[in-house]
């Protein structure tokens, strides 16, 4: 017998609805009828608690086939969350950009390093789309942090792409207009992230 099959044996023989297994356990009554219909499993938190409400061993619950498919699941998840933790900080930590001598501005015919917020001797349709494009990237950072947990397709289909085509479109401006260091930083960023996408492909 398949988990799925003796999930929703162990919730009949207890008389209880998904719903209130739900409660029990602390998850959403969709994740109980993935569970039941097979479309997917807990993760080992969730097994325990599974475990331990029902009263039956580890063993009872999963086949070793099962138990592999869970143990791999359960890595791609902390890889997910790893991935979110390390995309989410690169974007936020652009932050230090309006605040550190990122930024080269000519006064008197002498250059200045200054921090985006102090940059004033350029004009304001080159500073309005760098600060777009710093802010765009410190607020898809904190999403990205935020809503770690969030399983909408749509979030999951596009969250690093556009982290990446921020750091990409931050880059290209940067080094468009002659502003190496800013430029150097978001392209170390971009590459980063492409690695690790590569990495865990």
């Amino acid at each position: 017998m398949e988990f799925n099959e003796k999930l929703q044996e162990l919730r009949k023989q207890k008389g209880i609805t998904q719903e209130e297994l739900a409660e029990e356990l602390y998850v959403s009554r969709t994740a109980i009828s993935k569970w039941e219909s097979g479309r997917g499993y807990p993760n080992i938190d969730s097994l325990r608690a599974i475990s331990k409400y029902f009263l039956v061993s580890l063993d009872e619950l999963l086949s070793s086939d099962e138990v592999l498919t869970i143990a791999e699941e359960d890595n791609k998840q902390k890889e997910k969350h790893l991935r979110d933790m390390v995309f989410g900080l690169l974007d936020c930590s652009v932050a230090m950009f309006l605040f550190l001598p990122f930024f080269g501005q000519r006064v008197e015919g002498v250059i200045q390093e200054v921090s985006l917020l102090s940059l004033t001797e350029i004009e304001p349709y080159v500073k309005i789309p760098y600060l777009i494009v710093v802010f765009g990237i410190i607020i898809w950072g904190i999403l990205i942090l935020a809503l770690q947990n969030c399983q909408s397709t749509l979030w999951l289909h596009w969250k690093d792409k556009v982290s990446l085509a921020l750091s990409a479109v931050g880059t290209l401006f940067f080094m468009i207009s002659l502003q190496p260091y800013a430029g150097m930083f978001t392209l170390i960023f971009l590459i980063i992230k492409a690695l690790m996408l590569i990495k865990w492909a």
